[in-house]
C-alpha cells in the first residue's frame, strides 16, 4: 500500500500494490456472485468483503467499491519529476497537473 495521487477522484489515496491488488479483483469477483445470487441486496452488503479488506490494509473505509478497482499502484505511471503526481499511465509523456513533458 501507498499513498498516491488519485486523478479520477483529485486527490491523495491509498493505492494497493500488487499482491493486494490479487486479493482486491477475487474479493470484487466475489462479490458480484453475492450479487447475482440476491439482485436486491444493496451494493455495500455483496461487496462487504472488498469493503472491509480495503480498510483493513489502508485505514481508509471506502464506500464505493468501483472506486477500489482504480486505487492499484500498477495503473498509474511513475511520479513527475517536476509536480511529483504520478504520470496517468506508464507511457505517458505530458503530466496534466504541471504541463511537464517527460522524456521517455
Amino acid at each position: 500500500m501507498k499513498i498516491r495521487y488519485c486523478w479520477r477522484c483529485r486527490m491523495d489515496i491509498p493505492m494497493l500494490d500488487s499482491e493486494e491488488e490479487k486479493i482486491a479483483s477475487k474479493l470484487l469477483s466475489e462479490g458480484f456472485q453475492e450479487a447475482r445470487k440476491s439482485m436486491k441486496a444493496p451494493i455495500q452488503e455483496n461487496f462487504k468483503k472488498l469493503l472491509d479488506y480495503y480498510k483493513e490494509v489502508t485505514g481508509f473505509e471506502e464506500t464505493n467499491p468501483n472506486a477500489i478497482m482504480h486505487h492499484f499502484i500498477d495503473m498509474y505511471g511513475p511520479d513527475c519529476e517536476n509536480c511529483g503526481k504520478p504520470y496517468r499511465t506508464e507511457t505517458a509523456t505530458f503530466c496534466p497537473k504541471c504541463g511537464n513533458k517527460r522524456v521517455i
